[in-house]
């Protein structure tokens, strides 16, 4: 099952020229609009191709097309870095395929340097996420934190928890955001990937199980998981505000390590340090 490439590159663009309004390119903005944005001559027109060329686009049958004439396109439409690396992905799936077929359906394996390294991070809560968000492995403050191990391994998965696990709203007060991030970073693994019927598999899951996953996923909003900030209420530790940097993994662009860094003398990390306490602490 293609979950990426069906449609979506038209959906895609035509989500991107909506948001565009024409007095922003030059365009008289006065006039009916049957539909808010640009039109497909418009486009076309701004971006130096024919009319024919970008509708065959929208319809999915642009796959030879340059990355001169994408990036043209994606310039009209104001597509930052990521944006415009996922138009690629999904404009010319064959290609992305073949470039995503090494991978296969192998299991995710963290290299033992890389576990060792989560282990000697003790002051930050750490883990490693791989393909389709998946939890991959974690050190002891980031156990403390948000409980991996208490999971079953089949739900050790980050959109699984934000969408699915009824104790997720409550656990990040700014739910609406973390939603919409995680989401985003997800259909960017999508257009990386469009035969992962894994993914497929997960998004029809998702879909199934929250209304509002079926919505941001009709978004097509995509964004690259590289550093930003959550609010945590954790049920031991009480609020946690936890600044993050999201690290590619050298040798497997598929993983990627977060680490949290709380603010040095903050509450946050009187909090952790706390918390890694009671955590190592035995059971009576």
């Amino acid at each position: 099952m293609d979950i990426s490439t069906d449609g979506e590159v038209g959906d895609f663009l035509r989500s991107r020229r909506a948001r565009v309004r024409p007095e922003e390119v030059g365009l008289p903005g006065h006039g009916r609009r049957r539909v808010p944005g640009l039109r497909r001559e418009e486009v076309a027109q701004l971006a130096g191709v024919s009319v024919d060329y970008y509708i065959r686009l929208e319809q999915g049958r642009g796959s030879s097309a340059s990355d001169a004439v994408l990036d043209a396109i994606g310039r009209v439409l104001r597509l930052d870095a990521t944006e415009q690396e996922y138009l690629r992905t999904v404009a010319r799936p064959a290609a992305t395929a073949r470039r995503g077929a090494a991978a296969g359906p192998a299991p995710q394996k963290v290299r033992p340097g890389l576990r060792l390294l989560l282990d000697l991070v003790e002051k930050a809560p750490a883990f490693v996420l791989g393909r389709r968000m998946d939890v991959l492995a974690w050190n002891a403050l980031g156990d403390a934190v948000v409980g991996f191990s208490q999971m079953p391994p089949e739900e050790r998965n980050m959109p699984r928890q934000v969408f699915l696990d009824p104790r997720a709203r409550a656990f990040y007060p700014d739910w609406p955001a973390v939603a919409a991030e995680t989401v985003a970073h997800l259909r960017l693994d999508a257009g990386r990937h469009p035969r992962d019927r894994e993914l497929a598999t997960l998004v029809g899951e998702l879909s199934l199980g929250s209304a509002d996953f079926r919505r941001l996923w009709a978004d097509h909003q995509v964004k690259e998981k590289t550093h930003g900030a959550k609010r945590m209420l954790h049920p031991v530790a009480g609020e946690l505000v936890l600044p993050y940097e999201t690290l590619t993994v050298s040798g497997d662009a598929d993983q990627m390590l977060v680490v949290y860094t709380p603010e040095p003398g903050s509450p946050t990390e009187e909090r952790l340090r706390l918390l890694a306490s009671w955590a190592a602490a035995p059971a009576v």
